[in-house]
């Protein structure tokens, strides 16, 4: 996706270079007073893919932007329950990724080359991308994460019920707090620690509500997915630190990282020999397999665009707001579409994982410290000492 950073008369491009914005006239054409007062009102540049968003108002953009999040991530999580469906299926969750980040790869290609089309013009199928930004070795521990976070996931459904699958993903917060402290040597409030702790709370309890109701549960699913969370909270800070080093496109990151990754599995694959039973097993279910496996992609790669532009035009918080519904509503309807056991313990639980997603994002507004509160309750004492002395009589 093609997203500018902008101020009210300038924009950055895709390798962090300043773009005047004249407003579409010429250097002659007007005083320099009127040209600043053109570009002040320009508005900040929003695209999705091919689509400009610009000059829709900001309620406009909010509402297309979450429009696409539920439509495409819902699609997402039905297409992915509904392969895992197929009888036989199962063991087959890496085949999965790989088909996955093969149509990545393609999807990537033609979003870099709609850029390249969109800057210079000229021939769709003779533009030339940008030349890479980001060095290959970063890439190589990027695709390596990926494939984990990915190939993890989508392995963990075999095992897993789905809800139980996006509860955990919910909890992301919690690998990302320590891997940012480890890698970047950030720091967090105490806001942050408190929702990390009610996360841990919801997921130990939704996970032992789902071991008593499912009858396949399987810890080694739980170790999937947590594996997969780990490898997803080193990929967010490695990628936040190379993109903001580099100055590097998001197009150009998912192109590398999925395109590495692919080559990784498919060398792996072909070495234990699990790509040529996962590869005949698709190969009798086709539509059920490479044609659902198409739209899977697809609604997941237009997913991303569409979260990054609600993050660019509403900002972060409201992201994680929208993208936190979208998952509750996701997990009703794997229940209303998909027949599994259900109990209370399920809505509680959930119910105190979303307190923990709130408070996160309560946290990124309201910063919150011990510091804080120890002032904070020091301004309440000395009230309390100014007050003056009250009787309080108690009639029998």
């Amino acid at each position: 996706m093609y997203i500018h950073t902008s101020s009210s008369s300038r924009m950055t491009d895709n390798k962090g270079n300043i773009i005047t914005i004249n407003g579409g006239e010429s250097p002659g054409s007007s005083t320099p007073s009127q040209r600043k007062s053109s570009t002040s009102e320009s508005p900040p540049e929003l695209r999705i893919l091919c689509f400009d968003l610009t000059y829709y108002n900001r309620t406009t953009q909010f509402l297309l932007s979450c429009a696409g999040v539920f439509f495409l991530y819902i699609l997402y999580g039905y297409l992915q329950e509904l392969i895992f469906t197929v009888e036989g299926f199962k063991p087959y969750g890496w085949f999965l990724t790989l088909v996955q980040f093969g149509y990545y790869i393609g999807f990537g290609l033609v979003e870099r080359r709609l850029e390249g089309y969109r800057i210079s013009g000229g021939s769709f199928w003779n533009i030339e991308p940008e030349p890479r930004c980001i060095p290959m070795r970063t890439y190589l521990i990027l695709a390596a994460l990926t494939l984990g976070t990915m190939g993890l996931s989508n392995s963990s459904l075999g095992y897993l019920n789905y809800p139980t699958q996006v509860i955990f993903k919910c909890c992301k917060l919690i690998p990302v707090l320590v891997g940012s402290i480890l890698i970047q040597g950030k720091r967090y409030g105490l806001l942050d620690f408190a929702a990390a702790t009610c996360m841990c709370i919801g997921l130990a309890w939704f996970t032992l509500a789902d071991s008593q109701m499912t009858p396949n549960f399987n810890l080694l699913g739980v170790a999937m997915i947590s594996g997969a969370l780990l490898c997803d909270a080193a990929i967010g800070n490695v990628q936040e630190k190379a993109m903001r080093e580099f100055k590097a496109p998001s197009s150009e990151v998912v192109f590398y990282s999925y395109g590495l990754g692919f080559v990784y599995l498919f060398v792996i694959m072909l070495v234990t020999g699990n790509f040529f039973s996962g590869f005949a097993f698709c190969l009798e279910h086709p539509v059920e397999t490479f044609g659902y496996g198409f739209l899977f992609s697809l609604s997941g790669y237009l997913g991303i665009q569409f979260v990054l532009a609600l993050v660019r035009s509403s900002g972060a918080p409201i992201a994680a707001t929208v993208t936190t519904a979208r998952k509750a509503v996701t997990i009703a309807f794997s229940f209303v579409l998909f027949s599994k056991p259900f109990t209370l313990q399920y809505l509680w639980s959930g119910l105190i994982v979303v307190l923990g997603i709130y408070l996160n994002v309560y946290s990124k507004r309201n910063k919150l410290t011990l510091a804080d509160i120890r002032q904070k309750l020091k301004q309440f004492g000395a009230k309390i000492a100014r007050s003056p002395s009250r009787k309080f009589l108690i009639e029998v």
